[in-house]
């Protein structure tokens, strides 16, 4: 910004024609004038101004760069007071990622009703269950499952009591061995989730104090977490993904829930970005209206889970 506040001082002393009058008006010293424009003009390696003892006028060059300079600070003035009077409104562009799976099936649609409520916003959206590097990429906010691991980023909870979920279609159920405990998953082909190297096929349950983690193993593994999600929908294994993900199809009875006796792991869903100043008033109104969506579709669902497993067991 010296660079800049160099040139505005250039500008302001070619329009006074005087070291001393641009000082005063400037309420800074001559010698702060002085210093200023002895950094540009070795910057651009030219001389600026023609100094007499009576008299200061610029060269050709400075009236070069007279010109320009005040075209360059009127258009930044332009856009610093465009900012200062839309930090208050909601309203302009959010580039935002989330998972696939949730992207797809859930944020679509909310944020079709986001933006009836609030029509001067608009969004450009990525889906990927690969994490994005917000330092590098040019992304706002991003939605994620899970705690972030980079303390750096500022993470505001969207619902944090979703949990995941064992299901499978009732045709695949019907053709193969109950599952009553979570060691009968070994014998079911179970549909795992892979980044990178990573395979998600480590389904933990906890009950009563105690713990059980299963290594489970399919035919069918995706990098996707929708395209799992729809093999399960295909009748292909079982699935253990995030409450959230599967609400619809629990309900719709296309997918029924498994093992509801035990505890399964927490699946927290946070709003993510790298700078708190990304939380202006459109970011917060976002934000509030997609807690508001989570918090609601999870407590649906719940509610169902509670209803069929007590009607189980009746």
């Amino acid at each position: 910004m010296k660079a800049l506040n160099d040139l505005y001082i250039f500008v302001e002393t070619a329009k006074h024609g005087s070291f001393s009058k641009a000082a005063h008006g400037l309420e800074v010293t001559p010698a702060a004038i002085s210093a200023a424009i002895k950094r540009l003009e070795t910057q651009l390696d030219v001389a600026l101004f023609i100094r007499s003892t009576r008299s200061l006028r610029l060269t050709s060059e400075g009236e070069m760069l007279l010109d320009k300079a005040t075209i360059a600070l009127k258009t930044i003035q332009e856009g610093i007071d465009q900012i200062s009077q839309t930090q208050g409104e909601i309203g302009g562009n959010i580039v935002m990622s989330a998972p696939s799976d949730f992207g797809r099936n859930l944020l679509l649609g909310w944020l079709n009703e986001f933006s009836e409520i609030y029509p001067n916003i608009t969004v450009s959206l990525e889906l990927a269950d690969s994490v994005s590097n917000l330092y590098n990429q040019p992304i706002d906010i991003a939605i994620r499952y899970g705690v972030p691991p980079d303390s750096r980023l500022v993470a505001l909870p969207l619902c944090t009591r979703n949990r995941r979920i064992a299901c499978a279609t009732p045709t695949y159920l019907d053709k193969r061995p109950p599952i009553r405990e979570p060691n009968d998953l070994i014998e079911h082909n179970c549909l795992c989730f892979q980044l990178t190297n990573t395979m998600d096929n480590h389904w933990s349950f906890m009950r009563e104090g105690d713990s059980e983690t299963v290594i489970v193993k399919g035919h069918f593994s995706a990098n996707d977490g929708d395209a799992v999600h729809r093999w399960a929908l295909m009748g292909k294994g079982v699935i253990y993904k995030s409450i959230l993900d599967t609400a619809h199809d629990l309900k719709e009875q296309r997918l029924k829930p498994l093992l509801l006796d035990w505890k399964t792991e927490p699946c927290p869903i946070y709003m993510v970005c790298v700078d708190r100043r990304v939380l202006n008033p459109t970011t917060h109104a976002l934000h509030q209206f997609l807690r508001t969506k989570c918090e609601q579709h999870l407590q649906d669902a719940e509610q169902f889970l509670t209803e069929h497993y007590y009607s189980q067991m009746a």
